[in-house]
Formats: C-alpha cells, structure tokens, sequence
C-alpha cells in the first residue's frame, strides 16, 4: 500500500512540475496596443509597415515597424540580430520579445518570417 502511495505523490509532482514547465514556455499572441501593455514575453504578428522608414540593420541589431492588421498600429521592433533571410519576401512577421516603454520599441529576442509557400500558385490547378 505504501508503495501505491508514493507512487501516486512522484507521479503528482512529476505533472504538476511539467504543467508548470509547459505553462511558463507557452508565449501567446497579442495585437501592438496588448504587446505595449505586456509586462512579459509575447509574439506580436503584423506587417512591415510601407509607410515607415526603411527596415536598417545597425551594428548587431536589425530594426523596422510592424504594423497591425487590425487597427493599424505600428510599433517600432529592434531585433537582436541579423536580417533573416527572405525578409524582403515576408507577408506576415512574428517578433518575440517584450515591449521597452523607455524607448518605445519592441525588443525581439526571435523573428519569424512567413512568406507565400512555393506551391501557392499551383493552388487551384490540375
């Protein structure tokens, strides 16, 4: 019976320590007006904004706008790294990152860049 028992509680901590694991690595997605509110680590989905100045690469980081679907929001995003490949190609970018108040930007840590898969122009075909 004892056994039983303890195998139950290392079974329970096992879950509970994986649910909390999971819960602390799950980082969702937010509009630019939530991701300025955010106090922690969220994805912001959105648009290079063709309104705003150019995306540059300065030193180490990569910077540009991103602009909301929605509303229409722009936010400026500094990216700790090189431009991703196909940046130019893009139809919706993910910054990952948390939003910095004293300098107004976002500060993306990951970028995820989709881009048009190379069969969507054999979509309604043969």
């Amino acid at each position: 019976m004892n056994r039983k028992i303890l195998l139950l509680v290392l079974i329970a901590i096992f879950v509970g320590y994986a649910g909390l694991t999971l819960s602390e690595s799950v980082t969702p997605y937010v509009s630019i007006a939530e991701a300025q509110a955010a106090t922690s680590t969220v994805q912001v989905k959105g648009l290079l904004d063709e309104k705003s100045p150019p995306p540059e690469q300065v030193a180490d980081e990569f910077r540009f706008v991103l602009r909301d679907e929605g509303d229409g929001r722009t936010m400026a995003v500094k990216y700790a790294g090189l431009k991703p490949d196909r940046f130019e190609e893009a139809y919706h970018i993910v910054a990952i990152g948390k939003y910095d108040g004293s300098d107004g930007a976002f500060h993306a840590n990951k970028l995820l860049i989709k881009c048009p898969s190379k069969y969507e122009n054999q979509r309604g075909g043969a």
